[in-house]
């Protein structure tokens, strides 16, 4: 099955605090806590399609980007690119636009977490000690 391009981005307060965002009914996974993101539209870049989904799902507009890595993983019902990228600035307060559950974390206590999240938590977390 050919990989779908994803965006994801790493919301990150100057606490170091970062912003997960649960995965709504309805959806694989549904209950499952993850970095905010969606997949990326023929037409655009990564980065729009970040821009586009924080906007979509969260009504924050994201200011500036840093790309930061990129993870493939293979799930029972898709294969996924993940393209991470890290939000240090941006306008508004995140708000429950599509239903979805969000929280923000300094150490990560919600689940279950998304198997593709979980290690970039821990090396996010090895990163800041």
């Amino acid at each position: 099955m050919p990989a779908i391009d994803v965006a994801v981005g790493v919301m990150r307060k100057s606490d170091g605090s970062l912003l997960l965002a649960q995965r709504p009914p309805g959806k694989p996974y549904a209950g499952y806590w993850e970095f905010p993101g969606g997949k990326v539209e023929p037409s655009e870049s990564v980065l729009d399609a970040l821009k586009r989904e924080f906007e979509e799902e969260l009504g924050v507009k994201v200011l500036q980007a840093q790309p930061w890595c990129c993870v493939e993983h293979v799930y029972p019902h898709a294969h996924v690119h993940l393209h991470f990228f890290i939000i240090r600035a941006w306008q508004g307060e995140p708000q429950s636009l599509e239903g979805q559950a969000f929280a923000w974390q300094g150490n990560v206590e919600v689940e279950p977490v998304l198997p593709a999240t979980i290690p970039l938590l821990e090396w996010l977390y090895r990163v800041d000690q």
